[in-house]
């Protein structure tokens, strides 16, 4: 089974808790999460329509796009979908698939606002698909839109 995955406002969506989580589990020092915890959560704007200034507009949540950074620290939180996959991978729930003799096994592809998902076509492997896109979503903000292929 194939499944295409569109992340619904991608950037705006990441919980910045989730980030940081994301920062320390991959080992930044303190210091550096802090920093890059900075660099995001500073984000205020001002809208301007006619001659009127509405705001400031403070976000609690997401990255800048465009931002030089935001697509490594977009990158950052993706790893922890890919962590979940290669979980369930690992513990046998799921099963990767193979394209042709000596080719490596592939259970997803991650892109910046789409993503591919492959497994068994089995109710229990959908299942536990559906399990760790809402594990996901639930922990990281990102809605994810599933196709199927």
């Amino acid at each position: 089974m194939a499944l295409k995955l569109d992340m619904s406002k991608a950037y705006d969506r990441i919980e910045w808790v989730f980030l940081e989580a994301m920062l320390k589990k991959l080992g930044f020092e303190e210091w550096w999460t802090c920093f890059l915890m900075k660099c995001v959560t500073s984000a205020c704007y001002t809208v301007v329509h006619g001659n009127r200034e509405m705001g400031p507009i403070i976000p609690s949540r997401g990255i800048r796009q465009g931002d030089p950074l935001s697509l490594y620290l977009f990158i950052l939180c993706a790893k922890g979908l890919s962590t979940l996959l290669h979980r369930y991978e690992n513990g046998g729930l799921i099963h990767s698939c193979k394209v042709a003799n000596g080719a490596p096994h592939i259970s997803h592809m991650l892109f910046t606002d789409d993503s591919y998902l492959y497994c068994k076509a089995t109710m229990l492997e959908a299942t536990r698909v559906q399990e760790i896109l809402i594990k996901f979503e639930v922990a990281s903000g990102r809605r994810l839109i599933t196709q199927n292929l």
